[in-house]
């Protein structure tokens, strides 16, 4: 049977997966700039913080992570590497792609 379905409109957000969790990104990316991560984030629904607090859920650490390193590991924010960071998101856009 062939169709046109009509997707809803969801303001660029691919996937809602990042959907209300917040992230803040420090030190040194190696597969991308912090730039093309914050995109990512907002593709996948998921805020872009400035800096660290309480409220963040997840920092994402590169190369030479400083004071935002310690400051997460004291206030318990889960800290991801850049491949975990990707591999969350590889999980999220296979589950968009299933039928």
């Amino acid at each position: 049977e062939v169709g046109i379905r009509i997707l809803p409109v969801t303001s660029g957000v691919e996937s809602n997966v990042l959907g209300g969790k917040n992230f803040l990104i420090t030190g040194t990316l190696k597969t991308m700039t912090r730039d093309q991560a914050k995109e990512k984030i907002k593709k996948f629904g998921g805020k872009v913080q400035n800096a660290i607090s309480s409220a963040t859920d997840y920092l994402i650490a590169g190369d030479d992570a400083g004071s935002k390193l310690k400051k997460a590991q004291e206030l318990s924010v889960k800290i991801l590497t850049e491949e975990e960071f990707l591999k969350m998101l590889d999980t999220s856009e296979a589950s968009v792609l299933a039928p």
